[in-house]
């Protein structure tokens, strides 16, 4: 396939890569400062729809919301985001979250369901935002400082890892602490993911190792037995996700060229 955005490629590098959740859209955003979105065809030429540019605002992470109308964008290093209203074409600048005392706003999560957004701050706070609103809802904490997480298919629950290896469960309608488990043998907590079914859950380390549980023992034990230990990457895990029907897990690491592999 020709690639994606053969009629814009970035001037620096790409942190977005994503498709639209239900057009025949991809999007890319990047440390250009720039989001475009391009029209996906088979093999014949991917047109440019448009681009986007946010004055002085490298991209750190862009997604599509889960009904495919706007696309959230934080920076490398502010403590705004950006909304764009892809029906009104509106740029909607969010300077501050009330209550959110973050230096810098990078990495965050959507809910499946489109309730949610979870902004994941410094010394291991979790700040839990209306999607409508985008104001904050609750503030969660875990022990030690959060690298990562993810909300389980029903939104009912999140995953969240701490750079200490340990994973958080939390209730997203209670907002307190299901439970808690350390992932085996992990040095410094990277990447998870939760299966679209709800049955694994993945968690990537610095060690390049992935492990995989399946939810009910993370549920249960403090230091659950993982199902496979992945060891075929030999830099830092730092993306695991699975395919829609939980037949294949991809794991990644950004340290070296080309260094993807589908289990």
């Amino acid at each position: 396939c020709p690639p994606a955005n053969q009629e814009r490629f970035a001037n620096g590098k790409l942190v977005t890569v994503q498709f639209h959740p239900s057009a025949q859209v991809v999007m890319t955003a990047g440390h250009d400062r720039s989001v475009s979105l391009f029209q996906v065809k088979n093999f014949s030429l991917n047109s440019k729809i448009q681009s986007i540019y946010l004055e002085s605002f490298p991209i750190y992470k862009a997604r599509f919301s889960v009904d495919g109308e706007q696309v959230i964008a934080t920076g490398t290093h502010h403590s705004m985001f950006f909304v764009y209203d892809m029906m009104a074409g509106n740029i909607i600048p969010i300077p501050k979250v009330r209550g959110v005392e973050e230096k810098f706003l990078r990495n965050f999560e959507l809910s499946p369901d489109g309730s949610f957004m979870l902004l994941i701050g410094t010394s291991g706070y979790l700040h839990l935002l209306s999607m409508k609103t985008k104001e904050l809802i609750s503030t969660m904490k875990v022990n030690g400082r959060c690298t990562a997480s993810a909300f389980t298919p029903d939104s009912s629950k999140i995953y969240s890892y701490s750079k200490e290896g340990e994973v958080f469960i939390w209730d997203v309608r209670s907002r307190k602490c299901l439970h808690k488990f350390e992932d085996e043998g992990s040095l410094e907590g990277k990447c998870i993911a939760v299966s679209k079914n709800n049955q694994y859950v993945a968690c990537g380390s610095s060690s390049g190792v992935v492990n995989l549980y399946t939810t009910d023992v993370c549920l249960k034990e403090n230091h659950p037995k993982p199902v496979k230990a992945i060891m075929n990457l030999v830099t830092s895990a730092t993306c695991v996700t699975f395919n829609p029907t939980t037949e294949i897990l991809a794991v990644a690491s950004r340290d070296t060229d080309e260094a993807v592999k589908l289990v």
